[in-house]
């Protein structure tokens, strides 16, 4: 009896019973040294365990397996006793596949910690299953699940494998950081750094200093030298947000780094290779900024390989009750896991909104009502007035005005550009006027 328990408990009979598991398991030391790999680790990233055990984790998968989440990056890791999270892994073939991971910290007998245990679950299939029935309520951090929006998560999975530059479009507030941010941590980049850059509030005379950085002395103040974003980019994805505001000579320069994957810092006649992917976005429409001869028609095309366009919330309108329960529940867990709710009417109201600020005006029409409300349950009351004062943005019976671009333009005049003085100078509904000018942009007077 005694001898069988020895058997069972040997440290052979164990790796088997753990080579039957169909989660993968793998385990390293503090110094992150793999001594544990099992089968179904094997089979998930296609690394075998042979070329693992005894190395870094790090330098053998060839990049820090949990990503950025990893907690052994660093100088000093202190990794949590346990934590449980999604992430995308690259196998040794290069391939992204989704896992749902575990990590718990060993300890010895006397409470001491000698090692890290991690434990995973490849779910991409079952993921790409839930994309195509449409059961997905949300994706790496995008909430939705209108068609629309189920839509945009199968090609954020489409484009991410691949390290073609991708041009988002969408109104403002419409959530094109979360879209380009979702690409890159659905990608093999997904380790590196992603790097985000407002184009239209870069200072005139330093955008290329920050893009692409600048030696000492290159001029008055750059007593160093100092990295650019593209710098910062390397091994990831930088995303060029509002890239239709870069001035003609960064666009040159910008082509360039596409073409050649170089760039130069100002000051320095030296080409630096920098290797990052491309994501950028616009609320403007490239091909009029082309026509117009603001925007490089060269760039035009290296940048728009793969197009992605986020539908505004007024053509999702069922996401907005799922949208305010995920706002309900931040606010919940930034004050101290107080419990908020929304009245049926409030959230009707909110429906019946046509919300030209997107989502990002939906999140802070929610802060706001959570502020005025007197307890825990938003009402109408709690609303902004603009939503209070909807009936012009409901939809109509019945014909409505027609409008022309000369009419339009010349209210807007009139008006001084207020848009809301605009639509009762034309006898129509704010909502009337803000679709008409949504499909009309020319329309606007360049004055305003």
């Amino acid at each position: 009896m005694e001898n069988s328990f020895n058997k069972l408990a040997s440290i052979e009979n164990l790796e088997r019973i753990l080579d039957n598991v169909k989660d993968g398991i793998i385990a390293h030391d503090l110094e992150r040294r793999i001594f544990f790999f099992n089968r179904a680790a094997e089979q998930i990233t296609g690394f075998n365990r042979e070329e693992l055990i005894g190395k870094d984790c790090h330098e053998a998968l060839g990049a820090p397996f949990c990503g950025n989440k990893c907690s052994f990056c660093g100088i000093n890791p202190v990794p949590d006793d346990c934590a449980g999270y999604s992430v995308n892994i690259t196998t040794k073939s290069g391939e992204t596949r989704s896992v749902e991971m575990t990590v718990v910290m060993m300890k010895d007998e006397k409470g001491n910690s000698f090692g890290v245990l991690a434990t995973f679950k490849d779910v991409t299939d079952l993921i790409d299953l839930q994309i195509r029935a449409g059961e997905l309520s949300s994706f790496s951090n995008i909430i939705g699940k209108t068609k629309k929006m189920i839509d945009i998560f199968q090609q954020i999975k489409n484009v991410a494998v691949y390290d073609y530059p991708v041009h988002i479009s969408g109104d403002t507030g419409t959530g094109k950081e979360l879209v380009a941010s979702a690409i890159h941590n659905e990608s093999p980049r997904a380790g590196a750094p992603f790097v985000p850059i407002n184009c239209g509030a870069l200072p005139a005379g330093l955008v290329e200093s920050e893009l692409f950085g600048h030696v000492r002395g290159a001029f008055s103040g750059a007593v160093r030298d100092k990295k650019g974003r593209f710098e910062m980019a390397e091994g990831g994805t930088i995303f060029l947000d509002e890239v239709a505001d870069l001035t003609k000579d960064i666009q040159v320069k910008l082509l360039r780094f596409l073409q050649e994957g170089t760039i130069e810092k100002v000051g320095s006649e030296k080409n630096i290779s920098v290797n990052a992917r491309i994501v950028c976005a616009t609320n403007k429409d490239l091909k009029k900024e082309v026509k117009k001869g603001t925007f490089r028609e060269d760039l035009y095309y290296r940048l728009n390989v793969i197009p992605i366009h986020i539908p505004p919330l007024r053509e999702r309108k069922n996401d907005i009750p799922l949208l305010v329960n995920h706002f309900l529940e931040q606010a919940a867990n930034h004050h101290g896991n107080v419990v908020y709710e929304i009245s049926k009417d409030a959230v009707s109201k909110m429906m019946g909104y046509s919300w030209l600020g997107n989502v990002r005006e939906l999140e802070n029409t929610v802060r706001f009502s959570i502020v005025k409300c007197s307890g825990n349950i938003i009402t109408p009351e709690d609303l902004p007035g603009e939503l209070l004062d909807n009936v012009n943005d409901l939809p109509h019976r019945g014909p409505s005005k027609k409008l022309d671009a000369e009419t339009v333009k010349a209210a807007l005049i009139k008006s001084g550009g207020n848009k809301a003085k605009a639509a009762k100078y034309l006898a129509v509904g704010r909502a009337t006027l803000y679709r008409f000018l949504n499909d009309h942009p020319e329309v606007l007077p360049d004055d305003l």
